[in-house]
């Protein structure tokens, strides 16, 4: 009877022992897990600002373009704006949608601040930030080329470069397009840290 009771309560122990110690672990895991992945959602948060700032730059930049040359008279004038260039045009719409999309997407970023291990709000910037960082990526293309062409001309096809007239209108067009690469740069890598933050959950 006593070794029988002694074979009883070994198990009882080691089994008690073996519940205590298993969530000890899993939390620990999950704090890192949590803390690791808060830090990238503040570093999206920060980027996002940054990215909201370059995109507003080259929005109000391209749409503030104007230019009009000293030497016109009353019937005859010349001047240079972006609303001249279809290209121009879908710029600052393009960016005006990207800049308002990321006012949007700030309330989720602090949610994957808040709840650091939620994937749903994590996959879902994941997703609009990359059809977003396309649509940037676009408007930025295309407006550098219209701006090369501004500068340098084309002689193939008989375009004259206008920038050695209307040189302010160049300089804000080309600081437009620089701001949007830079928001596009800010895309690619909150797009990556999403990435990150996922694959750690």
């Amino acid at each position: 009877m006593k070794n029988e009771s002694t074979f009883i309560d070994v198990p009882a122990e080691s089994s008690s022992a073996m519940k205590g110690k298993s969530p000890l672990i899993g939390v620990a895991k999950d704090h890192t897990t949590g803390g690791y992945n808060r830090g990238l959602s503040i570093f999206d948060f920060l980027l996002r600002l940054a990215a909201l700032v370059a995109a507003s730059v080259a929005a109000g930049t391209m749409f503030t373009s104007d230019e009009t040359l000293p030497f016109f008279t009353q019937f005859l004038q010349f001047e240079a704006g972006y609303d001249d260039l279809p290209t121009f045009q879908f710029f600052v719409i393009a960016m005006s949608l990207v800049a308002g999309y990321i006012v949007l997407s700030l309330p989720i970023s602090v949610v994957t601040i808040v709840r650091p291990l939620a994937a749903a709000p994590r996959l879902l910037l994941l997703v609009l930030d990359t059809a977003i960082m396309g649509l940037t990526m676009a408007a930025a293309s295309s407006a550098a080329a219209i701006s090369y062409v501004a500068h340098n001309g084309n002689q193939n096809t008989n375009w004259l470069p206008i920038c050695q007239q209307f040189g302010d209108f160049c300089q804000k067009t080309s600081g437009a397009v620089v701001s949007s690469f830079v928001a596009v740069v800010f895309f690619m890598i909150l797009v990556v840290l999403s990435g990150v933050a996922l694959k750690r959950h």
